[in-house]
């Protein structure tokens, strides 16, 4: 069986990404990986479900959750473009991810700037995977909206 590396399963998140800014939401995608395969993806579409919830991360982990049939993603990888918020930081630590991949960094509305280590003991966190490619679509998206 091939391994793939973080950039290859990040490159899938950003293509979630793309999915939100041609919809029109913030450009945010998540992809959950368990052995070695997608089981589940999404964007950000809380403009197109009038929901605050529907985070990219929140949307994946639910789908994650009900393909498994379970409520504990500890064999499971999140990749997500963005830093998760800090309520999809709550969703990420109850599932009990075993990694954490994060594409950029959210100096303004991202976990870290409210707390240090919010995920389940056990979750490793990996910083900044193709961090220039995330953060430019993110760029995008609010050049066009100004």
């Amino acid at each position: 069986m091939i391994e793939f590396n973080h950039e290859y399963w990040m490159k899938r998140a950003l293509q979630e990404a793309e999915n939100a800014l041609q919809a029109d939401e913030i450009p945010v995608g998540a992809v959950v990986v368990c052995n070695n395969q997608i089981i589940s993806r999404a964007h950000n579409q809380t403009e197109q479900l009038t929901d605050v919830t529907a985070h990219a991360e929140i949307l994946a982990i639910t789908s994650a959750a009900s393909y498994l049939g379970t409520k504990f993603l500890n064999d499971c990888t999140l990749y997500v473009t963005l830093e998760p918020c800090l309520m999809c930081a709550g969703a990420i630590h109850w599932a009990r991810f075993k990694e954490v991949v994060i594409g950029a960094r959210d100096e303004k509305k991202g976990f870290s700037t409210q707390v240090l280590h919010p995920f389940h003991p056990k979750t490793k966190v990996v910083w900044d995977v193709m961090e220039s490619e995330n953060s430019e679509i993110l760029k995008r998206f609010f050049a066009k909206k100004r």
